[in-house]
């Protein structure tokens, strides 16, 4: 009889007071909180949403939710209990999802926390609650975009949905999947969490390849950024200094001291931005010119 919870559902009003106004379904009686409340005439049949709130009380509005039995939507995380597992607001009145924690990462770390968002449906059980069930990876793929080589190297975000000891996945808000690998990131993303990154490289089945990871350049201290500037505006990218030059050379030539200049020179090494030889130190790769060209 209850497992109509959290459906649309066809209703009748059968009664109406100054007070509320109620519709019947299957003998089972609800109590309108819809808008256009005052709209409703007795006898009137309508489509709504049906479900208990958080005091017990069984509800119907004609609003009917993204967030139902049979139908995914976003929901925001507002709370967390450890013991039972997070609270997701899917925009019901008087009522939030949870979603067990048997369903959430078993690393506590790894768990939304407040203001995350998650894709979600819901269940109900013999005991007609209702829960919040987070979506699989081929829900993601039936309302996913094919990614383009085109989108190389372009900026890309969204929320992370599913994660393996492969990597992350995530979703954009215009359905495009990004997958990021353990290497291109330095940390592993939360449930739920909002991402940043660029695209990288495309899979066969149009997932893109993203790399959380900042660009070369942007690692770069100022001195460092400095350098390199000199050596990208020098006519061959090449500059007579190195780490064994002369302290006060390079201070009349750069304005810094010497062990700034070895830190920096270092920085750009481990870049693998720079190499030296005996009489200076050679650009062998532009970042800024290899961005352009991607």
């Amino acid at each position: 009889m209850m497992s109509i919870l959290g459906s649309k559902i066809m209703g009748i009003v059968t009664d109406k007071n100054e007070k509320a106004t109620f519709v019947q379904n299957n003998g089972m009686t609800y109590q309108v909180v819809s808008e256009n409340e005052e709209e409703l005439v007795l006898g009137q049949t309508v489509e709504g949403f049906c479900y208990i709130d958080k005091d017990n009380n069984q509800l119907f509005t004609t609003e009917i939710p993204e967030v139902r039995v049979g139908s995914f939507g976003w929901g925001e995380v507002i709370d967390i209990k450890r013991s039972l597992g997070v609270f997701v607001n899917v925009n019901w009145h008087n009522k939030d999802l949870v979603i067990s924690l048997d369903d959430l990462p078993f690393e506590g770390h790894l768990w939304p926390k407040k203001g995350d968002k998650v894709y979600l449906t819901v269940t109900v059980d013999d005991q007609d609650r209702m829960w919040g069930q987070l979506a699989e990876e081929e829900d993601f793929y039936a309302i996913s975009q094919t990614g383009e080589k085109e989108a190389h190297n372009s900026e890309i975000n969204g929320y992370a949905f599913k994660l393996k000891k492969a990597g992350t996945y995530f979703i954009t808000e215009d359905h495009f999947i990004g997958f990021v690998h353990p290497s291109e990131r330095e940390r592993e993303p939360r449930l739920g969490e909002y991402i940043s990154g660029r695209i990288i490289g495309v899979r066969e089945d149009g997932v893109y390849y993203v790399s959380l990871l900042p660009r070369a350049y942007e690692v770069l201290d100022d001195d460092a950024a400095m350098l390199l500037e000199v050596l990208r505006r020098s006519g061959d990218q090449y500059f007579k200094f190195n780490d064994k030059s002369d302290p006060q050379a390079i201070k009349n030539q750069f304005g810094i001291s010497k062990g700034q200049f070895k830190r920096a020179l270092g920085r750009l090494m481990k870049q693998r931005l720079i190499e030296q030889d005996a009489h200076g130190t050679k650009l062998i790769k532009d970042p800024l010119e290899e961005e352009t060209e991607d």
